[in-house]
């Protein structure tokens, strides 16, 4: 069967989260006099070592709470407060959590970007493709920063796993997306940063997943990977149509 669709990713997949999370914590951490408590052990004048440390603190905080949000474990308020107590201390209060979150939050949307590979491939794959959002958050948030991004209107849908109640590598998520787009798995890609709740989870429901593996540090041969945008229009368009794993990458 021919694809006939894609499905997106958004957090490291369009939108540059990993760069908008790092400007944001550091230049939060500076606008609070915080930066020097999260000085790396033993690398104390090393360049970067002490930014370094804060950031890998504030996103390993953020995976492990996210994960449980995802897991339905806590709210979505809630993983952002559990989020600042990591920083902070168990003690500080929802109130505070919330106040110390929402000056970070300015100082993170400030720096968000589109990749600047997305609109391109978006540009080659329309209109002969359709296009679907499939996102591990809450829609609210989704809404507003690809509303912010001037992304919004090249996407169909957007389906989040708050929503949802299924969250990626579920196949329940993938499914639904297929259901809005009104298609048969087997006629849908789906593009993502993480190989396996992207890639191989869209592959298990029945899907073509597509690893989007930017650093292109990784080899991973059971998988179709490409390592930018520009390469999914020629990918999407192969004679075999997903016959057998790309060795794009």
């Amino acid at each position: 069967m021919p694809i006939r669709a894609v499905l997106w990713d958004i957090d490291d997949t369009i939108f540059d989260y990993s760069a908008a999370e790092r400007a944001g914590v550091l230049t939060h951490l500076r606008s609070e006099g915080l930066l020097s408590a999260f000085e790396a052990d033993g690398a104390a004048g090393a360049v970067g070592a002490v930014e370094n440390e804060a950031v890998a603190r504030w996103h390993a905080a953020m995976n492990l709470h996210y994960e449980r949000f995802l897991a339905g474990e806590i709210t979505w308020a809630e993983q952002r407060r559990e989020r600042v107590r990591a920083f902070l201390g168990p003690d500080v209060p929802d109130e505070a959590a919330d106040a110390w979150f929402a000056a970070y939050y300015v100082h993170f949307e400030a720096a968000w970007a589109v990749f600047p590979d997305v609109v391109p491939a978006l540009d080659a794959l329309t209109p002969g493709y359709r296009h679907g959002l499939l996102s591990n958050s809450a829609t609210a948030h989704q809404e507003r920063k690809l509303a912010r991004l001037g992304l919004r209107d090249r996407f169909e849908f957007l389906l989040c796993s708050q929503e949802l109640g299924y969250a990626k590598p579920a196949p329940e998520a993938f499914l639904a997306a297929c259901e809005a787009l009104g298609l048969p798995p087997a006629e849908v890609a789906y593009v993502g940063d993480k190989a396996d709740t992207d890639a191989r989870g869209a592959n298990a429901a029945g899907l073509h997943g597509v690893w989007l593996d930017r650093t292109g540090s990784v080899t991973a041969p059971d998988l179709r990977r490409i390592t930018g945008l520009a390469q999914l229009p020629a990918l999407l368009a192969a004679d075999t149509r997903f016959g057998a794993p790309s060795s794009i990458g």
